[in-house]
């Protein structure tokens, strides 16, 4: 299969772990996913199968949206409910409008820590790695961009949230130093990935879903509509003599487009068979070819 499917990914699991079992459902060995969700997390976790593996490149920085649930009075470790507490627990009611006030602080372009227990690299090996150790782990700051903080609601110590952010931001950094800023500690109680780049909940589907398609043979009912992938880049279909020679890496001349340099190319409605560069006019190369000799 060469598809795109949305796992809903169960707490519990690692991404690889999804990725694992993908591979057994559909019984082939090439899948890979499109960003990392923590164990603990649930929700949208875009799947590449076959030769549509090699969309990654084009996800490397794609924008993500959460939402999920905050608990203050206390910081953890690993900056999740999963780790081991750090500060003394604290009773805390939250007032709302303070929380929002502080929550706006963080919106925009941002410095931020990521958390200790990470797979960024402290002389080649994986933060996380040495925190598990309890070696010190001492990460710089990093740029990200929170485009979007909502505080939708509190419950005692707790409030429930909505967030939109750029690649590299760390939810689980958002909620500690959200703590730290309110001065009683905070981590993530729980945290669900709604969206990925275009990739959204409402399409996801569980492993069981898809477990049970592989048995019907239904799998490609579940998968994204190949026109749908990368909507920046327009689409065009190919005739049968430039699917000939796409196939064998030659440019060749597609339909006007407005100026696009990036097109995405089909054979018929379904079949994505490559993504053609602008050479000049109309002439394209098919930098990136989805189908074999």
């Amino acid at each position: 299969m060469n598809g795109v499917l949305v796992i809903d990914k169960p707490a519990g699991l690692t991404s690889h772990d999804v990725v694992n079992r993908v591979r057994r459902i559909l019984g082939q060995k090439s899948v890979g996913h499109l960003g990392t969700l923590d164990p603990s997390a649930t929700g949208v976790l875009p799947v590449v199968t076959g030769s549509l593996t090699r969309l990654a490149q084009f996800y490397l920085h794609s924008e993500k949206s959460y939402e999920g649930v905050i608990h203050f009075g206390f910081a953890t470790d690993t900056y999740d409910a999963d780790g081991d507490a750090t500060t003394a627990a604290r009773p805390i009611v939250l007032d709302l409008e303070q929380l929002r006030a502080v929550a706006a602080e963080f919106q925009g372009k941002i410095q931020q820590v990521p958390p200790p227990y990470s797979a960024k690299k402290i002389a080649g090996v994986r933060a996380y790695k040495l925190a598990r150790k309890k070696q010190e782990v001492t990460l710089q700051s990093i740029e990200v961009e929170i485009k979007a903080l909502e505080i939708l609601s509190t419950d005692g110590p707790c409030c429930d949230f909505c967030a939109r952010v750029a690649s590299g931001t760390y939810m689980r950094s958002v909620a500690h130093d959200l703590g730290v800023k309110m001065g009683c500690g905070a981590h993530l109680k729980s945290l669900r990935r709604t969206a990925v780049a275009e990739f959204c909940a409402e399409e996801a589907h569980t492993l069981e879903e898809l477990a049970q398609a592989a048995q019907q043979g239904t799998v490609e009912e579940l998968a994204v509509h190949p026109r749908k992938l990368l909507p920046q880049f327009p689409c065009v279909t190919a005739t049968d003599e430039n699917v000939a020679l796409i196939r064998s890496g030659r440019a060749v001349n597609l339909p006007e487009l407005s100026r696009e340099r990036l097109v995405k190319v089909f054979s018929g409605q379904r079949e994505l068979i490559a993504i053609g560069t602008r050479i000049a006019g109309t002439l394209f190369h098919p930098g990136i070819v989805f189908i074999q000799n």
